[in-house]
């Protein structure tokens, strides 16, 4: 079957939206009622990206500073985040997960992850493969492209090497 990258491009615009609708849905449904889902996302994110900045977490979830400010700070009394200064620039403040922090972001994706895979057992063994390799293909390609250091060429370059 060939498909078009326009075509590709189309089912990705159609289909993530949902995916992610169901993704929001199942966090909300497991995620406690004292943590927002802007909460999980932030947690998340400083999991992957420890020692980032309150700025570098806003530009993330889409949020101003000074909004970001006050959602860290109630991270921070409620011991889920740590702010330290930078060893390197101490007039720069990081951001990372407390261990409590890590273990809620864990509860958290553990009950999102077992919703979701009660939805997908209604695929087949074959195309839940299916499945897992495309986005296992497509993880390179867009983590390459939100990175401002690199191109769409050397993100293709970078998915066609894991092949």
């Amino acid at each position: 079957m060939d498909v078009s990258p326009d075509e590709c491009a189309r089912t990705v615009l159609d289909v993530v939206p949902a995916v992610m609708q169901a993704i929001r849905a199942e966090v909300r449904r497991h995620r406690g009622a004292d943590l927002s889902v802007l909460q999980v996302r932030v947690l998340a994110f400083l999991n992957g990206h420890p020692g980032s900045t309150l700025s570098a977490v806003a530009e993330h979830v889409g949020l101003t500073l000074p909004s970001m400010s006050s959602q860290i700070s109630r991270l921070v009394q409620r011991g889920l985040v740590a702010r330290e200064t930078s060893p390197h620039d101490r007039r720069c403040v990081t951001l990372r997960l407390t261990t409590q922090g890590a273990a809620t972001l864990e509860a958290a994706r553990q009950a999102a992850r077992a919703g979701l895979a009660e939805t997908l057992s209604a695929l087949s063994p074959t195309e839940r493969a299916t499945v897992v390799e495309a986005l296992q293909r497509l993880r390179p390609l867009f983590a390459a492209a939100s990175l401002p250091s690199h191109s769409a060429s050397q993100a293709s370059e970078n998915a066609g090497n894991s092949s």
